[in-house]
């Protein structure tokens, strides 16, 4: 079976979590604090909060920027809920922000759009997450500019993008354009903790407010006998393990390899798929993709549901990301607007495998289902 994304788990990273596992700290310890050391200078940041997740990345970061009831929080309807549920966790009011419907990136100009329309009600969001789609960034430089104007937080939710970078060769996560950027390390992310997450910036006011909402509000007061401690708000257990982190380290010091091995399947698919019935999403050449997810344009519904199935009768795992937030229950009842563009790219968009030991011979199959899925494959099972 070929997944359409694993992580990658070699011998050098299962000595580190030994270590780690023997030595004196297992839960969140000195690994925990290099970590984010060490991921603050990769990508360019002053500060990194480690947390159990990506989700618990994101929920602090709301809280820190100070959301609550009452406010808005604007995100891409085609992301993981996630990105959505964040603001709900703090009691605000959640919103979408239609895409670009060739790249699924969220559209700079239906935002600004939207931002004019909400100004005028006195509705403005007091914070708006884009997500870094498939392991490309969104136009922040122009993200920012509107933030400038109207007054809201930017929360970059880079779960997707560890490894990329911007037009002007700085890393996502440097917080140039972002108040925090958030990244995951689930297994099929770009690195893994086995699950985990960190949230990147460079405002110490806001670093520490994240430190201390990841353990449950409580402070050391200095002066004070050790043991002695105080809560000061509520917060939360989100802390990340030593162990976690130990395997986190260990896969930090790969992941310009793992970017460059993503790039160059990417880079083969790119120049040997030859069915014109589909499209890679587009690209923007300027920027650096991580290539988390490699997603794919058929012409329709019907046809990405025929594929979908071809795929999986030859023993190859594909997905759809994503079902667009809207359109689950959950968020259903809230009666959101139809965004034409996202409805364009759920009805088309596929993901095929893509992850560093994806071998030749293997990519190889999946480039002779997409370039052989235009004929009559029903119960076909190709060599």
């Amino acid at each position: 079976m070929i997944p359409y994304g694993k992580q990658t788990i070699e011998a050098v990273d299962i000595a580190e979590v030994s270590l780690a596992v023997s030595s004196d700290f297992i839960t969140q310890g000195p690994r925990v604090e290099k970590f984010e050391k060490e991921l603050s200078r990769y990508v360019g940041s002053e500060y990194g909060v480690a947390v159990n997740s990506g989700t618990s990345a994101l929920h602090i970061s709301c809280l820190a920027l100070g959301a609550g009831k009452g406010d808005y929080i604007w995100t891409s309807p085609m992301s993981f809920i996630a990105s959505a549920n964040c603001a709900l966790y703090c009691g605000s009011m959640i919103d979408f922000v239609d895409i670009n419907k060739l790249s699924g990136l969220m559209c700079v100009e239906a935002l600004a759009v939207k931002l004019a329309r909400a100004k005028k009600k006195g509705q403005l969001p007091k914070i708006i997450i884009p997500v870094h789609f498939a392991g490309q960034p969104c136009d922040m430089p122009r993200i920012h500019e509107l933030s400038a104007e109207y007054g809201f937080k930017i929360i970059e939710d880079a779960c997707h993008a560890l490894g990329a970078e911007y037009a002007n060769g700085n890393k996502v996560g440097n917080c140039q354009y972002s108040d925090i950027t958030v990244f995951s390390f689930h297994p099929v992310k770009m690195i893994t903790t086995g699950e985990g997450g960190m949230a990147m910036t460079n405002d110490k006011v806001i670093a520490t407010h994240m430190n201390r909402l990841r353990s449950h509000g409580v402070v050391k007061t200095p002066n004070m006998d050790p043991w002695y401690y105080e809560q000061i708000e509520i917060g939360f257990n989100y802390r990340m393990t030593d162990i976690s982190a130990s395997l986190g380290l260990s896969q930090l010091a790969r992941i310009d390899k793992f970017v460059a091995q993503r790039s160059s399947i990417a880079e083969v698919y790119a120049s040997a798929i030859k069915n014109n019935q589909i499209t890679p999403i587009e690209r923007i050449t300027t920027i650096k993709s991580s290539y988390h997810l490699y997603p794919i344009l058929t012409n329709g519904s019907r046809e990405r549901r025929d594929l979908y199935n071809l795929f999986h009768e030859n023993n190859i795992r594909v997905q759809v990301h994503y079902i667009p937030i809207y359109k689950q229950p959950y968020y259903r009842r809230m009666q959101f607007d139809i965004f034409p563009n996202c409805e364009y790219f759920y009805e088309r968009v596929l993901s095929i495998p893509i992850y560093p030991q994806l071998s030749s011979p293997e990519q190889a199959s999946v480039i002779n289902i997409l370039n052989k899925s235009n004929v009559n494959h029903k119960n076909t099972v190709l060599g």
